[in-house]
């Protein structure tokens, strides 16, 4: 039976609200329009701090270009309201982790590894930092495998100690949202990861 990770998030969410706590959450995101449905369906119960780690991005240009525009937003969406944590750029990364993978097919094994880089990242510094939760917000897209993503991410919840936000931000609507809300704040939708090897797909 397929799990539905939306409706354990909506579960863990209503064991926060019956706690009356607001937990610290950090919630990885690779761009502005991938956060915005995520940040509107969970800001309300948590203390989030949005982590940019993408070394898959590969020029450093794009992302620069990328965090830029998700400072903007968190600016002026919710006026220091929610905080923002960045990793310098690192790409090397990215290539020693799929090395051997480079001419896999768009959504094949090369992205699980990629995503298990960047969640590894995240749960880690969730863990050093103090932070109850971590998710991310890559399963917003219907091109994201939110299975992976949630199993990698319920794997370094047990690994490092620190509980994961199940998500699948797609879902009721989310990816749609996330449509409306690029447009009504002017956000660049890209139609790549930032891999070079997604833009040869």
């Amino acid at each position: 039976m397929k799990t539905n990770y939306n409706a354990l998030q909506k579960a863990q969410i209503n064991s926060v609200i019956s706690k009356g706590e607001k937990p610290k959450l950090l919630m990885h995101a690779c761009c502005a329009p991938c956060s915005t449905a995520c940040l509107e369906r969970v800001s309300e119960f948590f203390d989030i701090t949005v982590y940019y780690y993408n070394p898959n991005i590969t020029s450093e240009t794009e992302y620069n270009k990328r965090l830029n525009e998700l400072k903007n937003f968190l600016s002026e969406r919710y006026d220091g309201k929610i905080k923002l944590l960045a990793e310098p750029f690192d790409a090397d990364s990215f290539y020693n982790a799929v090395k051997g993978r480079e001419n896999d097919a768009e959504g094949d094994l090369r992205c699980k590894i990629c995503y298990a880089l960047r969640l590894n990242k995240t749960a880690l510094t969730s863990k050093e930092k103090g932070f109850d939760y971590f998710t991310t917000t890559l399963s917003v897209s219907p091109h994201k495998n939110a299975i992976w993503l949630n199993e990698i991410g319920e794997q370094n919840a047990k690994t490092h100690g620190v509980n994961y936000l199940y998500a699948d931000f797609k879902k009721e609507g989310g990816y749609h949202r996330s449509i409306e809300l690029s447009k009504e704040f002017n956000l660049d939708r890209q139609d790549d990861c930032g891999c070079e090897f997604s833009k040869n797909k």
